[in-house]
């Protein structure tokens, strides 16, 4: 059985293996790079006093901060990878991230809402004005995909950002659209709750990658209350 009815197994286990990989291998540079480097020994002091850490529990926290750090970059590609593999969609090596000739359309993805400043969005619309006016892109649809929306929101609507330091807002356009990621996995693949399926079938896929045990029915309802508090 395979583990989700829009991607094949091979194709998710490749996605889920690179970001196992990058969370090992950003352990490991880190643990190195603690020793080499000089800790700022103030902001251990005010964490460790205000927040009741040791010295101990510091350090694993600031190597679990700069993990993550990294690892953040690596999950948006994660989702370029998996939206990237669904049938009729592919990877761009250069420039937007995913497109489906097909069905005419191409998209540029965010992890976060706040991953770009509004005043970079301008940049963004621009960018995605420009491809389509290229004979290659006549007639497509561009998105730009936000996969952790604002306030648990899922819309599909015209990307008209705002810049306030000029008063200024781009002009609408239905051709050049802003999108939650559930709104887009649901598009991408024809399957409503797509996202969601694929967060379910995390635990199962990484264990299997990484080799790890599984997390417990527990652990994963904990963090399954994570992507409902986000979705």
């Amino acid at each position: 059985m395979s583990y989700l009815p829009y991607i094949s197994d091979n194709d998710l286990r490749t996605a889920a293996q690179r970001v196992v990989d990058c969370i090992l291998a950003t352990q490991a540079a880190t643990e190195q790079a603690m020793y080499k480097n000089v800790i700022d020994p103030f902001s251990a002091i005010f964490d460790g006093a205000v927040q009741g850490f040791t010295l101990n529990e510091w350090l694993v926290k600031e190597r679990a901060r700069q993990v993550q750090k990294t690892v953040q970059n690596q999950i948006g590609y994660f989702h370029q990878n998996i939206l990237g593999s669904i049938y009729g969609w592919r990877r761009l090596s250069h420039g937007l991230d995913i497109c489906n000739d097909t069905r005419m359309i191409f998209a540029e993805i965010k992890n976060k809402y706040n991953t770009v400043k509004a005043s970079d969005q301008f940049g963004i619309y621009d960018y995605l004005l420009f491809r389509l006016s290229e004979p290659a892109y006549q007639g497509y649809t561009a998105y730009y995909v936000e996969i952790i929306p604002k306030g648990k929101k899922y819309y599909d609507k015209p990307f008209t950002p705002s810049d306030r330091a000029i008063s200024t807002r781009k002009p609408l356009n239905e051709n050049i659209r802003q999108i939650s990621g559930q709104a887009f996995y649901d598009l991408a693949t024809g399957q409503s709750g797509a996202l969601s399926m694929l967060f379910d079938v995390l635990p199962d896929v990484i264990s299997e990658v990484s080799g790890l045990d599984k997390l417990s029915k527990q652990q994963q309802e904990s963090f399954r209350s994570l992507f409902d508090r986000a979705y």
